[in-house]
């Protein structure tokens, strides 16, 4: 703890204040004293008389040698991304890919120069940089930066790097790597040969020594990547290059041109702000500004910031990336460097994280002048924050340009100008477009893109393989164009009604009267939308009652097996929300601004015209974009405007809409405010503190009497929407820097390790991606494509309750648990980001989660004792411990389309030989099935090379004896007596099933016993077992040995030996025959234990392998072709997974059934997951505080502190899956589009507009595919046909109502008219006789009732 203690203080406090000096013990006395002196040299710099000239010129000779020598030496940096789950490993779980690969005493030597900080060092492959970053570059860089002299021992550690990685790799099947072929491809130097992943790699091994041919013990190693993406290329000349990657790393290497060109460009910047630095430095010098202790007291301000750009600072608590931390505190100085007082305080400052990087503080000032005058919505990057600011200036700049000329004009109680009418129409249609707009521009820019230059984005399509292409991008497009095309339409409509409205002089005419009925009407339905009706459907209503008023359809159910039904409360939610924000909030405010513009023309001077229509359009534009956004507080803030301004402070009041402005942006701080107080207040409480460490126990009583300064700074924090984290989890509050409503500076999302984005050795001589949170993260990832699909329209509908920007919500089931963020919330679209946890996580993590699935029912506790409650409502400890939660469930059957995952032990399916003999035989069985079918058969038994590659096989005297292979208790086919197989004894077992397969064939092939189909069987089933035993390394017998073949063969690693070599005359032999037929065998295996008939009727196993042919993907984890199933929905999915955890070594077979999962629904205090995700940047990072039990992670009830620390970015956090901003909208939303009936767009009026002409043209015309002479038609008009029925006998029938259409008059009757479907009578019949039929006619109208008169 106390070197812990000095470290911090040493690196993070001390170097914080001196620009990254400080004394490293791991480095000589050479380098520290030429570190120290450089920094005493800047500092009495500024003293000199040619400061400027003479830092200019340190700098760039400093800057020109530092560049040289890293030209010289350097050979590229090679970056590699760790997999997720390290984060909580130390040394010994370390595992890189070229520890297996080295000799033992080179792989100690690494393990023993592995530093600390390395072995803890966090992975990601999300691209987290910086702790990655300065792990691995801290020993190279600290000392070389600038030209500085290295140590020795970084030195000694580089040569002993470069020798390592020039040993030659050894196979870990223990055969050593042909070097033959090594000396060959070093000395030619060829370009490396890439192998896709369709493709295949051969690697000769030879196990005898160094002879250039094979013999019968040889060995050639076949690698087969089944249904891979083409960006997966291997090469057998790079192996011995890629030995230091990591088994699950996704590595990228730095190419010297892009380095150079960057290092080039650093230099320049840092001699620019170096010398600016200097210059500004030194005119506020001779100014005369600093008198005394503060001329050396800005003098090492100085030297801070320049010596910050000489060597690599010590992380400060603003941020936990640094790509631009050598800038952003001298772009801080140079804009304020003329405020001397706040100059002072910059040290201290940015040790203490006030001040965020540029990058961040540009996001969140250009954020927050969006939402708070602008009405917009929260930005999910710099481009995105730069794209919003500028398309509202540009809103405002058109609709100034209209309100100015409208207030210039002459108004009147009886007349309101055209100009005026047309500023409002413009300012409602402008309003509600970008509230539809979401403020990622990228979609938007993507569409126009393809909609302006097809060809371009033809070619690009054309470049990617149609089976690896993302729908979810093009499934976004089209969401997009659907608003668009609506927006057309609908902003045409509400301008001509708006212009109406407004030029009617109804809000004048009628004042006060129209204003007050407006107040009255959006209070009440204000508070019935978004306060009664959200607490009658809440889990415990006001926190008393037990049970939800407002039930779903679904509570009462165990396990839905439907999407959720709509409901009556919830067709009324939406259309109050509805009439809300589109027709009573547009009024109220049209009305402000006609009675604000009339007051201001008629009475308002005219030098104040200007800032007037300024404030009066800002005013109307923002409360519009908010209304139309999400109105859920609004009917608060217009209920407080009225009573504090009519009533409290009438002398304070302006007009209603400025009023209105101001208590916006007033109770959006104080909404923030109350967040804030109820998370501390709930932190801290005495009776239900969470001690996760002794550091908690002392600060507790300790931050009693500060509460007068966290109250300050409760109240600082809300004003500047910055978070309030607590100090090392304990109940002392610190303030962080201000942070947008994203929170996180970059885009961490997972990536997904598979076999396309992993390297080809990894993937034979390791478990690609066999990390459990890697393979289940495929879970979160369809989870957030379903909440992509349903999101929007849920929360519309009521179902999360009431949200704003910045909420979170936990959806937790029996398996899944997920931390929703949402960030950005529009008119129709939710942007959010899913944040997916460990499927069986820590100790601390499942207490939590038992926290929020428990129940409170049944508890009958009253103080101390326990007098019981109520019906239908909770005891008083039930309802006192919910009120001091962070949290609350709001919905506990919240429906979403998922997975099931029913996994089963394989070693427990194959303990007994006689299940591993069934297995065998389904495998046979399954080769000749893939056999038989594939289309290629005619052509291998026509092929004249494989038939004499195959004669031995055809001969019935031959005999396979491999002791290794083949055994009386695996094999059905084995003959005791002959010790092996031969073809008379496999004929005997399968013959009767290759005959029944031949026989399904559409064209006949010969299938007796001395067939060359009979003999291809044969020998695959050889090679198909011989298969299985190299990969069990000859050791079938053994069931740990037999599982681990299975599933290499089951991934698709076929190692095949000499005898064997004819299979290579078509690679489709293994791909397309023996390959399924491993993963079928699994399957049918499996069924084996619930149906019987399997193994004893040819025609019910034949039909059972086409069925799951066709239905069934079974395949490996790591093959992208199970994600590409699981994404694309796919009913049913079978894998066998290796799980290798704490020192477990299992095979589960793992079964996923596509069903509705049911969900609890969590709402958090969003302050709270702010401050505790604060917390952890600046524990983790600046404090360097890595103990993997800390208190701050501990577990938490009432604020779930150790699901929401573990929610965070990596290397933060360990999340399971992090996925990327994903943008809801409701258009795809299945029951809001049956309630609006679809978006609205020319499209749809002129289908609709046909559609009832082509009615009317029913009802007034004769169709001419019917026989005028048996059947004729009529409507008002009096047919000249003698046999047409009249106008009112038609009228009359047209008059009854739609439910009679379900009659149907089939006796006896025959189609006429087919394209009618029209039904009449026996036509034999000689009597009229009228009748009413349903019909449809051909071009696609409703059913129509027709009186059809039968002739004679």
């Amino acid at each position: 703890m106390g070197s812990q203690v000095v470290q911090t203080l040493r690196q993070g406090v001390w170097a914080s204040l001196t620009g990254g000096w400080y004394h490293d013990p791991h480095q000589n006395k050479f380098n520290n004293s030429c570190h120290l002196y450089l920094w005493l040299f800047l500092l009495v710099l500024p003293l000199s008389l040619i400061y400027c000239a003479s830092v200019t010129a340190f700098f760039i000779l400093i800057k020109m040698v530092n560049y040289r020598l890293h030209v010289m030496f350097d050979e590229g940096d090679i970056v590699a991304q760790n997999s997720v789950s390290d984060i909580s490993k130390g040394v010994d779980k370390k595992s890189n890919a070229s520890d297996s690969c080295l000799p033992a005493n080179l792989r100690r030597e690494a393990e023993e120069r592995l530093t600390p900080e390395e072995a803890f060092s966090p992975n990601t492959d999300q691209s987290a940089p910086l702790l990655q970053r300065e792990q691995r570059q801290q020993t190279h860089l600290d000392t070389a930066d600038e030209g500085l002299p290295p140590s020795a021992g970084s030195e000694e550690e580089s040569d002993e790097e470069a020798d390592k990685k020039k040993e030659p790799t050894v196979d870990p099947n223990n055969n050593s790597s042909c070097p033959e072929l090594i000396r060959q491809g070093e000395e030619q130097e060829e370009p490396e040969e890439t192998y896709c992943s369709d493709e295949i790699a051969v690697v000769l091994v030879d196990n005898s020594g160094t002879s250039a041919h094979l013999d019968e013990s040889d060995t050639v190693k076949i690698i087969i990547t089944m249904s891979c993406d083409p960006q997966t290329c291997g090469c057998v000349g790079s192996l011995q290059e890629e030995d230091s990657l990591d088994e699950s790393s996704d590595t990228t290497t730095q190419e010297k041109p892009s380095r150079k060109k960057a290092d080039v460009k650093e230099n320049m910047v840092a001699v620019f702000l170096a010398f600016l630095v200097a210059f500004l430095g030194f005119v506020l010098l001779n100014q005369g500004c600093f008198k005394d202790f503060w001329v050396f007291q800005f003098c090492l301000v100085i030297a801070s910031c320049q010596y910050s750009l000489l060597k690599s600072v010590q992380p400060d608590a603003a941020s936990p990336i640094h790509v631009m931390s050598v800038f952003h505190a001298h772009l801080y100085l140079n804009f304020l460097f003329f405020f001397l007082g706040f100059t002072y305080c910059f040290p201290i400052s940015f040790l203490l994280g006030l001040l965020p990087q540029i990058n961040t503080f540009f996001i969140y000032f250009l954020e927050q002048i969006d939402m708070h005058f602008f009405g917009g919505t929260a930005a999910t990057g710099l481009c995105s924050a730069v794209y919003c600011i500028v398309r509202s200036l540009a809103v405002l700049t058109l609709l100034y340009g209209f309100c100015f000329g409208a207030l210039k004009e002459p108004w009147d109680e009886q007349h309101i100008p055209a100009l005026f009418s047309g500023f409002c129409a413009l300012l409602v249609v402008l309003s509600y477009h970008l509230s539809r707009q979401s403020s990622d521009p990228s979609m938007l820019f993507s569409l126009i893109k393809s909609k302006l230059m097809p060809a371009l984005g033809d070619s690009e399509a054309e470049e990617v393989d149609t089976d690896n292409v993302d729908p979810l991008p093009e499934k976004l497009k089209s969401s997009v164009k659907e608003i668009l095309l609506s927006d057309l339409v609908v902003c045409t409509v509400a301008s001509v009604l708006t212009f109406a409205v407004t030029a009617s002089t109804v809000f004048l005419s009628l004042r006060p009267f129209v204003t007050i009925v407006l107040y009255a009407l959006a209070a009440t339905v204000g508070f019935v939308t978004h306060y009664l009706i959200p607490q009658l459907r809440k889990h415990h209503p006001w926190l008393w009652i037990s049970h939800p008023v407002l039930k779903s359809k679904e509570y009462s159910q165990f396990e839905p097996t439907d999407d959720a039904q709509l409901m009556w409360f919830e067709r009324l939610y939406v259309g109050l929300l509805s009439f809300e924000k589109y027709i009573v909030y547009p009024a109220i405010i049209l009305s402000a601004l006609t009675n604000d513009g009339f007051a201001r023309v008629v009475i308002s001077m005219p030098e104040a015209c200007c800032c007037d229509v300024l404030l009066m359009t800002v005013a109307g534009m923002k409360l519009l974009r908010t209304s139309f956004c999400n109105p859920s507080y609004q009917f608060v803030t217009l209920i407080f405007t009225i009573v504090f301004f009519e009533f409290d402070y009438s002398s304070a009041s302006e007009t209603f809409l400025l009023n209105f402005f101001l208590m916006s942006i007033v109770f959006h701080k104080l909404w923030d405010l109350l967040h804030k107080l109820h998370f501390i207040m709930v932190y801290i409480a005495p009776w239900q503190i969470a001690w996760g460490s002794a550091f908690h126990a002392f600060a507790q009583p300790f931050a009693v009497p500060h509460s007068a300064m966290l109250l300050l700074q409760t109240l600082i924090t809300t004003l500047f929407y910055t978070p309030l984290s607590p100090f090392l989890g304990s109940a002392i509050f610190i303030t962080s820097y201000p942070r947008p409503v994203k929170f996180w500076e970059r885009n961490y999302n997972t990536k997904r390790i598979d076999n396309s984005n992993s390297r080809l050795v990894s993937q034979v001589d390791k478990e690609t991606g066999c990390d459990d949170n890697n393979l289940n993260s495929i879970f979160y990832e369809y989870l957030t494509r379903s909440l992509q699909h349903s999101l929007c329209g849920d929360l519309l509908l009521g179902r999360w309750g009431n949200f704003s920007m910045g909420d979170c919500f936990i959806l937790a089931s029996d398996y899944l648990n997920a931390l929703v963020h949402i960030v950005e919330v529009g008119n129709g679209l939710v942007t959010f980001q899913l944040r997916g946890l460990e499927f069986r996580g820590t100790y601390c993590q499942q207490r939590e989660v038992e926290a929020i699935t428990e129940g409170v029912e049944e508890d009958d506790g009253c103080c101390c004792c326990e007098p019981g409650h109520l019906p239908h409502l909770l005891s008083c400890n039930a309802a006192f411990n919910l009120r001091w939660l962070a949290w609350e469930v709001t919905t506990t059957k919240y429906l979403l389309e998922g997975y099931s995952i029913s996994e089963n032990n394989a070693a427990t399916m194959l303990q007994v030989y006689d299940l591993r003999k069934l297995l065998i035989t389904y495998y046979l069985k399954s080769i000749i099935y893939y056999l038989v079918i594939n289309p290629k058969l005619q052509t291998w038994l026509k092929e004249q090379s494989m038939q004499e590659a195959l004669q031995p096989y055809s001969k019935w005297h031959h005999i396979e004896r491999d002791p290794a292979v083949f055994s009386v208790k695996i094999d059905e086919d084995y003959v005791h007596c002959l010790q092996g197989v031969t073809r008379a004894s496999y004929c005997n077992v399968y013959l009767e099933w290759i005959q029944y397969c031949a026989s399904k064939m559409e064209d006949p092939v010969d299938s007796d016993e001395d067939s060359p189909l009979v003999t291809l069987c044969f020998a695959l089933s050889v090679l198909g077992r011989r298969a299985l035993g190299t990969a069990s390394h000859n050791m079938s017998n053994s069931l740990e040995s037999f599982l681990y073949g299975f599933n290499t063969l089951f991934k698709g690693d076929f190692r095949i030996a000499s005898k064997d070599e004819w299979v290579f005359a078509d690679m489709d032999l293994l791909q397309k025959v023996v390959a399924p037929a491993v993963r079928m065998s699994l399957k049918l295996h499996q069924d084996h234990f619930t149906s019987l008939e399997e193994t004893e009727e040819p025609a019910v196993l034949h039909e059972a392998i086409s069925t799951y042919r066709s239905s069934l993907v079974i395949c490996d984890e790591s093959d992208p072709a199970w994600r590409r199933a699981v994404l694309s929905s796919r009913d049913t999915l079978l894998t066998l997974r290796h799980m290798v955890d704490d020192g477990t070594d299992e095979y589960k077979i793992i079964m996923l059934y596509k069903r509705y999962l049911s969900f609890k629904v969590i709402k958090i205090n969003k302050e709270c997951v702010r401050g505790l995700w604060a917390g952890q940047q600046q524990e983790l990072i600046f404090l360097r505080n890595r103990n993997p039990e800390r208190g701050s992670i501990q577990n938490s009830k009432q604020a779930l502190r150790n699901m929401i620390n573990s929610s965070c970015d990596q290397p933060l956090g360990y999340p399971m899956y992090v996925s990327p901003l994903t943008t809801s909208y409701m258009g795809t939303h299945k029951q809001m589009r049956n309630i609006w009936d679809g978006p609205l767009s020319l499209e749809s009026i002129r289908t609709w507009l046909f559609s009832r002409w082509l009615r009317k043209d029913n009802l007034t015309s004769c169709n001419s595919g019917v026989n005028m002479e048996d059947v004729d038609c009529a409507v008002s008009s009096v047919s000249q046909n003698h046999n047409s029925i009249t106008s009112q006998s038609v009228s009359m029938h047209l008059g009854r109502p739609r439910s009679s259409q379900t009659r149907h008059h089939s006796t006896g009757s025959e189609k006429i008219g087919g394209s009618h479907g029209l039904e009449v009578r026996d036509p034999a019949s000689k009597t009229p006789n009228p009748q009413l039929l349903p019909g449809r006619c051909g071009l696609g109208c409703p059913p129509l009732w027709v009186s059809v008169l039968t002739a004679p």
